[in-house]
């Protein structure tokens, strides 16, 4: 993958140094547009590869990691962008979070904002959601996120500890976590149920994937959501289901899933997975964000306004820790988009404006 693809001929250098938090699509993206413009760019990021979920949770046969990795390399070989895995940047004491097992190295935000001429913020979705229904802390309960990350070092090589496996698993959503969770699962010689509390017109990885899946040996069932994890000794036994109708529209315009009364079902399971989505995770608390100045949204993205700045001028934010999940191709838009407003910024703030007739170009 190449991650400089609106680099022609690397600028002269500018002498400003920017850190990129973050080495998923939109921190690429925008580290190789930076070090194109003449940056010193320093690109961190919690992993042992560059990546983020494009090279530790989606599935191979999508994107080939090595081609991320192989793009991650020609950034700090051609370009010069320096990467600094295993590290974590975090405002204050950072709480743990998923896919944060490599960590070696913790950094204050409050020093890169202080040591660096610019920084980017695009630290993505490493929370998973799970619903409050009795029996989630059981064993054998895991998040979409979780089991595809446990399943992708180990694969790499990077721990000896096999994933859980189970005979029967259950998966419960419909977005492209919980398919590739199912078919992960079924890779491993699992009986394997979908559910999903809408109908599968509704299913946000769409008909097509939800299709191809039953074909391959899932069991898709809709209208249906989870009210209690069965547990004896607190290990997971079974997962009990209440079905579902639907009703008028929510808040997202999709039909509001409403309970059946009395309509109750279990599915034996001894091991659970929640696609049931990612929360953004910002390198910093919304009480330690305030003291620094850094405004975070209610659901805890970045604000930022149309340049994708933040409110520290120095600060810009891309990806999906400001737009919550989303997909590869609106990631790298938004990770290109920041590094030219960073760009366009700067330009202005030193007096080396950048010409209408560049802009235009771009």
């Amino acid at each position: 993958m190449k991650f400089a693809f609106m680099c022609r001929d690397k600028k002269k250098n500018t002498g400003a140094r920017v850190a990129v938090i973050g080495a998923g699509p939109a921190g690429l993206t925008a580290s190789g547009y930076l070090a194109c413009e003449g940056y010193d760019v320093d690109l961190y990021d919690k992993q042992p590869l560059p990546g983020g979920l494009m090279t530790f949770a989606i599935p191979q046969w999508r994107i080939p990691p090595e081609r991320v990795v192989n793009g991650a390399k020609e950034l700090e070989e051609k370009l010069g962008v320096k990467i600094l895995l295993k590290t974590k940047i975090y405002a204050g004491e950072p709480p743990h979070e998923e896919g944060d097992d490599f960590v070696e190295k913790k950094v204050n935000l409050e020093d890169l904002i202080n040591n660096y001429d610019m920084v980017l913020i695009s630290t993505g979705t490493w929370a998973s959601k799970i619903p409050r229904i009795p029996g989630v802390e059981a064993k054998g309960v895991t998040t979409a996120l979780e089991y595809l990350y446990k399943w992708r070092i180990y694969e790499y090589n990077y721990t000896t500890t096999k994933p859980p496996l189970g005979r029967n698993i259950v998966v419960i959503g419909a977005g492209y976590s919980a398919i590739d969770a199912a078919e992960k699962a079924l890779k491993t010689g699992a009986e394997v149920y979908l559910v999903y509390r809408r109908t599968i017109r509704e299913a946000p990885a769409g008909l097509y994937e939800i299709e191809r899946i039953k074909r391959e040996g899932v069991t898709f069932i809709e209208l249906a959501s989870p009210a209690e994890i069965i547990t004896e000794n607190n290990v997971v036994k079974a997962i009990k289901f209440q079905k579902m109708t639907l009703g008028p529209p929510d808040e997202t315009g999709r039909p509001r899933p409403v309970p059946i009364p009395g309509g109750e079902f279990v599915i034996e399971a001894d091991l659970v997975v929640f696609a049931t989505g990612e929360s953004p995770t910002p390198p910093v608390k919304s009480s330690t964000a305030e003291k620094l100045g850094l405004r975070l949204n209610k659901d805890e993205t970045i604000a930022v306004n149309a340049l994708m700045q933040t409110s520290i001028p120095k600060v810009f934010a891309a990806g999906d820790v400001v737009t919550g999940p989303s997909r590869i191709g609106p990631a790298i838009r938004s990770g290109l988009k920041a590094a030219r407003s960073m760009h366009y910024w700067f330009s202005a703030k030193t007096g080396k404006l950048v010409s209408f007739s560049e802009v235009i170009s771009r």
